[in-house]
């Protein structure tokens, strides 16, 4: 080795800025799974809290759910601007804004607190909203915070520490560490660069291995012991991958439109009242929990488990009020995500083609279903299937549970042709541009 790389080997493994720099990213790569597992704890409470009420009495959320939207409403667009949606469009949008301030904008501490606090209201409330993605939002935007701390270089800040801080978000969220290496891939960088996959497996691998150590290898959904014979059952993917698909479809679509804003009176009011829509949105969200049988609130988590488990007492439609809960939930302008309540969504569609394929296990076609309406939504179909599978322990299934990814983004595509993240970071970055445009 020539004396000259010698050195300057020595020099990366002695410097002590270096040093310093890599326990500054360490520190807050377990901070991620520390975050991440107290956000996970109080998303329990939170839904318990509301459990308890609608307990009490399933007509209360008539005025609780309306009461509660408006207040996150209001304090999500006066204190913390945002933190408002999902987290994960305003993720991909970060890594192409080269505004420092236009950064600081979505991805800051301050909105790594809104975005809990807010989520975790919302989820009081009976809001359909999951933690997954504000957790991608929130990871990100601690290790943006910690780019700026431990001054590292700006290609390190602005984009592999995003992507890293979301991939750890995932992985510590779903206790899923291959997830978040292939949702880093997947969907929040279309080419992964050399320098760039370094930070994000360690900030991957010390997020898991925080959420591992405190919470154990736990599957997200629980397990199930159903398997899937492909010599007879070899339609079920192929049938749970088209309806999901197309189910998944629709749904991005309707959130697309939603994102864009819609047009007529319907879009005028939803953009000038903004507290009026958010007291609506929560009626509506109300009604639809009465008429569910108080089953589709919140993440949706214990429903699914239920469901994958073979032990559910859920109405017929459940998939279906799961999927208009969440869209309804998403119009009011809140934080939140949507992956828990896709999984749980597909996982009610899974019971509706279990009983139209009674020659297949009901558990498998649960499992399968999941993966294709989730992947239908998100149009990423690896993160889709590693996800459920990892979720669901369901390694047996891994051929199966491609095929129904693919067939199922496939299937989207034709009827919702931009990928929702991608879309909906598209419109949050030319907002933000007409917004730059403005005089001040």
């Amino acid at each position: 080795m020539p004396r000259r790389i010698l050195r300057r080997t020595q020099y990366a493994w002695l410097s002590r800025a270096r040093w310093i720099r890599r326990l500054i990213f360490w520190s807050g790569a377990i901070a991620v799974g520390v975050i991440a597992i107290l956000f996970t704890i109080g998303s329990e409470y939170a839904h318990e809290g509301f459990r308890r009420v609608i307990a009490f009495s399933p007509y209360a959320p008539l005025l609780i759910t309306p009461a509660g939207l408006v207040l996150v409403v209001f304090t999500t667009r006066r204190f913390f601007p945002g933190s408002q949606g999902s987290g994960i469009p305003q993720t991909i949008a970060a890594l192409q804004l080269t505004d420092p301030q236009a950064r600081n904008s979505v991805l800051s501490l301050r909105i790594a607190i809104g975005k809990i606090g807010l989520t975790l209201l919302g989820l009081l409330c009976g809001a359909s909203v999951g933690r997954e993605g504000p957790t991608v939002q929130i990871g990100a935007s601690i290790l943006h915070a910690i780019g700026v701390l431990g001054r590292f270089s700006r290609h390190d800040a602005e984009r592999a520490l995003i992507i890293a801080g979301g991939a750890a978000g995932v992985a510590a969220a779903f206790n899923t560490p291959l997830a978040g290496v292939v949702f880093a891939i997947e969907e929040m960088s279309r080419s992964l660069e050399h320098r760039m996959s370094g930070i994000i497996l360690t900030a991957v691998i010390i997020a898991g291995i925080t959420s591992l150590a405190i919470l154990g290898n736990y599957t997200y959904f629980g397990h199930t012991t159903a398997t899937l014979d492909l010599k007879s059952g070899w339609f079920a993917p192929l049938v749970c991958g088209v309806i999901g698909g197309l189910l998944g479809g629709i749904f991005s679509r309707i959130l697309i439109a939603l994102g864009k804003g819609l047009q007529g009176s319907v879009g005028r009011f939803l953009a000038t009242r903004p507290l009026t829509a958010a007291a609506v949105c929560g009626i509506l969200l109300a009604l639809l929990g009465i008429a569910s049988g108080s089953t589709i609130y919140g993440t949706g988590y214990y429903e699914a488990k239920q469901i994958l488990e073979g032990h559910a007492a859920l109405p017929a439609a459940y998939g279906l009020m799961k999927m208009g809960a969440t869209i309804i939930s998403y119009a009011s302008g809140i934080p939140g995500g949507i992956f828990a309540p896709a999984l749980a969504a597909g996982a009610g569609l899974g019971a509706n083609l279990a009983v139209l394929l009674p020659t297949v296990a009901g558990g498998a076609v649960v499992v399968l279903s999941m993966v294709a309406y989730f992947s239908g939504v998100v149009q990423a179909p690896i993160t889709a299937f590693v996800i459920v599978m990892e979720m669901t322990d369901k390694h047996d299934l891994l051929i199966p549970l491609m095929v129904s990814a693919m067939i199922a983004s496939a299937v989207s595509k034709l009827v919702c042709p931009t990928p929702l993240y991608r879309s909906l970071a598209r419109g949050f970055l030319r907002k933000q541009q007409a917004q730059a445009k403005i005089p001040e």
